[in-house]
C-alpha cells in the first residue's frame, strides 16, 4: 500500500509527457496514439504483459471542448484519470501478492489523500508561509511572486528527496525509457532496443516540463487574478487566496498546456530553446537511464497501441500531440 501511494503521488507531480501521451507506470509504460492506449508491464516471471483499449479525448469526440485553455484542463483531466487506472493495474500486474489487499474503497481514499497533499504542499504551505511571514497580502506582485519562489523551491526540493527512493528511481528509468522510444518514433528509426538507446532521456513535451511551466504560468495568472479581487473587493484575505487559487488551477494548467504545446512545435527557435531548457534540466532528476529490458518494454506498448496502424504513423511529426 505504501509503495502504491508513494507513486501515485509521483505520478501526479511528475506525470511523463502529461497531456500528449505517454506514461511511466510501475514496472512498465503506458502509450496513448490516436484512437488506442495501450500498457506494458512485465511480471515478476520476467513476462512482459500488455493491455489494450480504444480511446478517445473529449477534445476530439466534442469540438466545445478543443479550443485553446478549455483544451489543456480537459486533457489534464483525462491524463490524470487515465494515469492512476493505469497505476493501479500496473501495480497488479509486477505485485500480483499484494493485489489481493487492495480495494476500491483504499484505491479511492488514497487517490484523495494523494490529491490532498499535493493542494497542501504546492497552495496551501506557500500561500500560509508568505501571508504568516511577509507583510505582502494587499501587494498583488510582490505576494506572488515570493509565492510562486516559495513553490518552485518545494517543488524542487521534493523532487530531488523523492528521486532518491529505491522505488522513484526504478519509476524515472522507466520513464527515460518512454522518452528515448517516443523519439526513436518520431524520427522514423526502426523501433529497436539498439536505435532506442541512442536518444536522450529528456523530451520537450515531457510532464516534469509542463509542472514547471504551470508554476512560472502560475505567478503571473495569480498576480492578475488577486488584483481583480482586491479592485472589486477592496481587500483579500488568505481564505479568499486559497478559495480562488484552487478554482483557478483549470485556468493556469491550460495555458501551461498552451505554451507547452507551442514550445514544443517551435524548440528549435533560440528563444523558446532557452526557455524550455529549465524543463529539460529537471528531467535529469526524472529521468534516468534505462536498461535493454525497460527499453523493450517501452517499444512494446508503442507497438501494441498502433497495432496494425503503426507503418502509417511512423516518423510523422503530425503526431507528435498524440504520444509524448
Amino acid at each position: 500500500m505504501k509503495f502504491f501511494l508513494r507513486n501515485q503521488l509521483i505520478i501526479l507531480l511528475t506525470k511523463s509527457s502529461i497531456l500528449v501521451g505517454g506514461q511511466a507506470v510501475i514496472e512498465g509504460v503506458m502509450m496513448r496514439v490516436p484512437g488506442f492506449i495501450a500498457t506494458s508491464v512485465r511480471n515478476p516471471d520476467g513476462d512482459i504483459i500488455t493491455k489494450r483499449k480504444e480511446f478517445t479525448s473529449l477534445i476530439h469526440r466534442n469540438k466545445r471542448f478543443n479550443i485553446p485553455i478549455v483544451r489543456g484542463a480537459v486533457s489534464l483531466f483525462e491524463a490524470m484519470k487515465l494515469g492512476f487506472g493505469t497505476l493501479q493495474w500496473s501495480a497488479d500486474i509486477a505485485f500480483p501478492e499484494e493485489a489481493n489487499a487492495q480495494n476500491k474503497f483504499i484505491e479511492f481514499i488514497m487517490t484523495v489523500f494523494s490529491v490532498l497533499f499535493a493542494l497542501s504542499l504546492f497552495i496551501f504551505l506557500p500561500l500560509g508561509f508568505t501571508s504568516w511571514f511577509f507583510n505582502s497580502s494587499q501587494d498583488p506582485i510582490l505576494f506572488n511572486f515570493i509565492a510562486g519562489a516559495i513553490r518552485i523551491t518545494i517543488f524542487l526540493t521534493y523532487l530531488f528527496l523523492i528521486s532518491k527512493t529505491k522505488d522513484a528511481k526504478r519509476l524515472f528509468e522507466y520513464h527515460g525509457a518512454e522518452h528515448k522510444v517516443v523519439y526513436t518514433f518520431e524520427n522514423g528509426d526502426d523501433l529497436n532496443v539498439k536505435n532506442a538507446s541512442q536518444y536522450p532521456t529528456q523530451h520537450p513535451r515531457c510532464g516534469t516540463s509542463f509542472m514547471f511551466i504551470v508554476m512560472l504560468v502560475a505567478i503571473l495568472s495569480f498576480i492578475v487574478i488577486d488584483r481583480l479581487f482586491i479592485e472589486v473587493f477592496g481587500s483579500i484575505t488568505l481564505l479568499n487566496r486559497f478559495a480562488m487559487h484552487i478554482a483557478f488551477i483549470p485556468l493556469v494548467s491550460g495555458l501551461g498546456y498552451e505554451i507547452l504545446k507551442f514550445s514544443s512545435q517551435y524548440q528549435n527557435n533560440i528563444v523558446l530553446r532557452y526557455f524550455i531548457k529549465p524543463g529539460l534540466w529537471l528531467q535529469n532528476i526524472t529521468t534516468n537511464q534505462p536498461d535493454e529490458n525497460q527499453l523493450e518494454v517501452s517499444l512494446e506498448a508503442l507497438k501494441s497501441a498502433f497495432g496494425d496502424t503503426i507503418d502509417e504513423y511512423h516518423g510523422k511529426k503530425h503526431i507528435a500531440d498524440a504520444i509524448g
